[in-house]
Parts: C-alpha cells; sequence; structure tokens
C-alpha cells in the first residue's frame, strides 16, 4: 500500500471490537516504530507505557472520562509520558548511546559533537514549563508515526486526548519518576458496526493548507 492510500484509508475509530487481538508481531513493530521516531536534536524524551493487561486497563479506568468509554474495548492502549526534568547525567547517557553507536565515528573538532545540543538544553532545563512543552512536542511527533505505521497493519486506532491526566499521573506513579503523561492511543481492530469506518474523509482543500513559494 503507498502512503497516500495509507492516509486515504486511515481515520479515528469509535468502536471496538473486544474480541480481535492486536498480534504481537504487530504491536512489537509498533513499538520499534515508536523507539525510532524522530525528535528534536534526537532528545527522545518519553516513555511508552503498554496497556494490556486486564489489571492495568482497570487501573486507567478511572482517569477515562465519559466520552471515552467505548474506546476501553480497543486490547492495547498506549500511554505516552514525557520527562519533566533531564538532567546533566541523561545528556551524558544520550551521548554515550549516540557514541555506542557510531554516531561520531571522523569527528575531529576539539568540541565535543553535542556541544550545541546541551546549550539548548541548560536553557530548557532552567524553565520546566518551556521543557514540558518542548518534550510534549516530541513525543507528538512519536504519535503520528504511530498512527500511520497502524495503519500499515492493519490495526485501528484512536488517539486519546480525553483522559484525566493527573489522574492517570496519580495512578501509575509518573511524578516520582518524573514524567507526566501528555497522551494515549488505543489499538485494535473496529467492530463491524463502527459509524465512523462508513464516513468519507473531510480535510481542507490543498489550496487552503499548502502555499508553495
Amino acid at each position: 500500500m503507498d502512503i497516500l492510500s495509507i492516509m486515504r484509508s486511515r481515520y479515528t475509530t469509535k468502536h471496538y471490537d473486544p474480541s480481535k487481538p492486536v498480534s504481537e508481531e504487530a504491536l512489537q513493530t509498533m513499538l520499534e516504530v515508536l523507539r525510532l521516531s524522530p525528535s528534536s536534536v534526537n532528545s527522545q524524551p518519553w516513555h511508552f507505557y503498554v496497556i494490556e493487561s486486564a489489571e492495568a486497563k482497570a487501573k486507567l479506568m478511572p482517569a477515562v472520562k465519559d466520552f471515552n468509554i467505548e474506546r476501553m474495548k480497543a486490547p492495547v492502549f498506549i500511554l505516552f509520558t514525557v520527562s519533566t526534568k533531564l538532567g546533566p547525567q541523561y545528556w551524558e547517557a544520550l551521548y554515550q548511546q549516540e557514541d555506542a553507536d557510531g554516531r561520531f565515528a571522523g569527528w575531529t573538532s576539539p568540541e565535543r559533537p553535542d556541544a550545541i545540543r546541551m546549550m539548548a538544553a541548560e536553557r530548557l532545563e532552567a524553565d520546566p514549563a518551556e521543557l514540558f512543552l518542548y518534550n510534549s512536542n516530541q513525543a507528538y511527533l512519536a504519535l503520528g508515526c504511530l498512527t500511520v505505521a497502524a495503519e500499515t497493519l492493519g490495526v485501528d486506532s484512536t488517539i486519546l486526548g480525553g483522559l484525566d491526566f493527573d489522574q492517570v499521573d496519580e495512578i501509575f506513579g509518573f511524578g516520582a519518576k518524573n514524567e507526566r503523561s501528555i497522551v494515549a492511543i488505543a489499538l485494535g481492530h473496529r467492530a463491524k458496526d463502527d459509524a465512523n469506518a462508513q464516513r468519507p474523509k473531510s480535510r481542507w482543500p490543498a489550496e487552503r493548507v499548502i502555499t508553495r513559494l
């Protein structure tokens, strides 16, 4: 399937068939897509929590707002969290990982290759609100990649912004890990009577949203 066919066919699923699980192979592929997703300066300030057991879903339920209850029939959910505090140890570990992966082979400058990144990191770390916004933007990049990947695998999805994320953080203890949850996604297979599957896709025409200069 070509990329335009994928984008034309995917949609936000409203009703899931709980009897149809997501295959382990498809789930592993989607998790690897998340791991490989792009982020500014390769910061990767995220963590992805896979909610698939009955116990984990039951824990999540109190944070689900009424209009999203129907989506809870999906077999898998992924909670996206971002770091609220990174610090020098994080950035140094990231540098060491990149170095081990061969990112800096042939680097000859006396200045470390992450010098500019560290200048930006210091500025961000000084403003927790700006750091949270920056990190959240990186996680949304990964979320977009996942929606496309799911469609290529024949897996339906629903982005879930309608959760009480303060309550999610309390339930799963994310605050103690210097993390905040920002969004979730439901993954599964549409129910036969999912009305949204029959509605045509509606987007602004290209001339309204695209300008070539």
